[in-house]
């Protein structure tokens, strides 16, 4: 049986190009839209999604190719692209009667609600991003030994094959490295939690690896033909994420600033799963944005 944030409706859903995808929806008000992080599930947003509930209506979609959701085969760049994913997410608020709303992504679903703001500005009315830099950047900050953090965006970057057989091989292992190394404070992951990530996890290994090898190209070339173009995010923008900036060498701030005139940058004590373990924290964080 699939988890899923208490009391709220479980759908399916339509995204681009007849894919559906699997949400999690309660609450009423202004819409914010909640994307989750590698290598997880809309299950993540649990806490924040019942502190927002009382005041906006809360849709939390499991990516393509994560969860309960479809996972087309890549039998092309587009089809794990960052520009289809986002595609994905307003189609799904589409459905659902949401034609301008807030987005809010960690980690995986952050990527994609950055392409999301520059690729539909008229429908997102805030972003918020947890714990990440935009794809273009991250490579450019990860050289050296200090790039070791980040194996597994090399990893998936190979052709295909490869990465999906090494790690289909000990998925449990695999996946279950990231959640114990990434958490500040392991108790905030109940067992139950723990195993349902493993679970969707291991049962999308192609698609998760789809998802991180468009990342090493499609969406590289996409984020530079803004960078080139001088786009921007025209909405509010509020980053929060651990001190990156401190550990890799570079001016987090200041790489946000360049793409978010209008931004609030904040740094956590959290660990990179804060929207569990820092409810409170991120749900502010949120309301704080929508308020600008």
């Amino acid at each position: 049986m699939t988890l899923t944030v208490p009391g709220f409706d479980h759908l399916r859903l339509p995204g681009a190009d007849g894919v559906e995808l699997a949400a999690a929806v309660g609450g009423s008000g202004s819409p914010v839209v909640l994307l989750h992080g590698f290598p997880q599930t809309h299950l993540m947003w649990r806490h924040v999604a019942e502190r927002l509930a009382d005041e906006h209506t809360v849709i939390c979609p499991d990516l393509r190719g994560y969860g309960a959701s479809d996972k087309p085969t890549a039998t092309d760049p587009d089809a794990y692209a960052k520009r289809t994913m986002a595609a994905d997410v307003v189609t799904l608020a589409a459905a659902l009667g949401q034609e301008r709303f807030a987005l809010v992504g960690h980690d995986r679903g952050a990527l994609v609600a950055f392409r999301a703001g520059l690729d539909h500005p008229e429908t997102i009315t805030h972003l918020g991003i947890l714990d990440i830099v935009p794809t273009l950047d991250m490579w450019n900050v990860l050289h050296g030994a200090s790039a070791a953090i980040g194996y597994h965006l090399f990893l998936m970057a190979q052709p295909p094959g490869l990465p999906e057989t090494m790690i289909a091989a000990s998925a449990d292992a695999f996946f279950g490295s990231f959640l114990d190394a990434w958490a500040n404070d392991p108790t905030t992951m109940p067992e139950d939690v723990r195993a349902e990530y493993l679970r969707t996890s291991a049962a999308a290994v192609t698609s998760i690896v789809a998802d991180y090898r468009a990342s090493a190209g499609i969406d590289v070339l996409h984020d530079q033909a803004d960078l080139d173009a001088g786009s921007q995010l025209a909405m509010p923008v509020t980053v929060v994420q651990q001190d990156w900036g401190a550990q890799l060498g570079y001016d987090a701030a200041g790489v946000w600033k360049a793409w978010a005139p209008d931004l609030d940058h904040r740094l956590t004590r959290a660990g990179h799963f804060m929207a569990e373990e820092a409810p409170d924290e991120i749900a502010a964080a949120i309301r704080g944005l929508l308020a600008r």
